[in-house]
């Protein structure tokens, strides 16, 4: 049994240094599941993993009085109740998504857990490099990638002064966006309220849209809000 408890702590240590170095780089990006939240994931994936490779434990040795276990279900059921957990770190604030990479990280992390607990540590270390790979040198390429940048946009004019739908739309064009949908909404107090989607492939026209906008006295309020989409 002394064989069998340092094989078990090195699979546990395992499972911790992984899941410490992958939460290192999520607490280095400011996100809510961070270092410690990461090692206690893999831990535990490992943890529930060794409950079955090491049932014949649970009965004092006594082989006649072991269980079959499948190992494959116990991972099944660690992946899924990890799932709750990446759901708890995903938040929503308005249009805007966040904490969606964290969440994978998270349940990438469990199924490292589950390689160190039943002793894969070349699978465990390598697991490891392209977890961290993807969150840190793929950053990068992400922000290279020329994307679209969408906003949800609203204007209010005073009602006497509001432009039409087709002046506003080329007032977005002159600045490198279009439309993707617009509504109008009439307020108390006689102001013309347009919303509406826009998106461009440069950041730098939001702000050169913005400044079009402090300039147009006929503008009473404007609000631009970056989405994720």
């Amino acid at each position: 049994m002394g064989n069998e408890w340092m094989e078990i702590a090195v699979r546990l240590l395992a499972a911790t240094v992984a899941g410490a170095i992958i939460g290192l780089e999520r607490s280095y990006q400011g996100r809510p599941a961070g270092f410690r939240t990461h090692a206690l994931v893999c831990v535990a994936s490992s943890l529930l993993m060794l409950v079955t490779l090491y049932q014949g434990e649970w009965f004092g040795g006594n082989s006649a009085a072991r269980v079959s276990v499948d190992p494959t279900r116990m991972a099944q059921g660690v992946m899924t109740g990890i799932g709750f957990l990446g759901a708890g770190v995903i938040m929503q604030s308005g249009m805007n998504i966040h904490g969606l990479t964290t969440a994978a990280s998270i349940w990438t992390t469990a199924a490292i857990g589950i390689l160190a607990g039943v002793g894969l540590y070349p699978a465990v270390a390598l697991a490891t490099l392209i977890t961290l790979g993807v969150l840190a040198a793929f950053r990068y390429i992400e922000n290279a990638m020329p994307v679209q940048e969408f906003a949800t946009q609203t204007l209010r004019f005073r009602r006497n002064e509001a432009p039409s739908e087709q002046e506003v739309r080329a007032l977005f064009a002159a600045h490198g966006f279009t439309m993707d949908s617009i509504s109008y909404r009439l307020l108390d107090g006689g102001h013309l309220e347009y919303r509406m989607t826009i998106k461009t492939r440069r950041k730098r026209n939001v702000e050169s849209l913005a400044k079009a906008l402090l300039a147009l006295d006929a503008v009473a309020a404007f609000s631009i809000d970056h989405t994720d989409k």
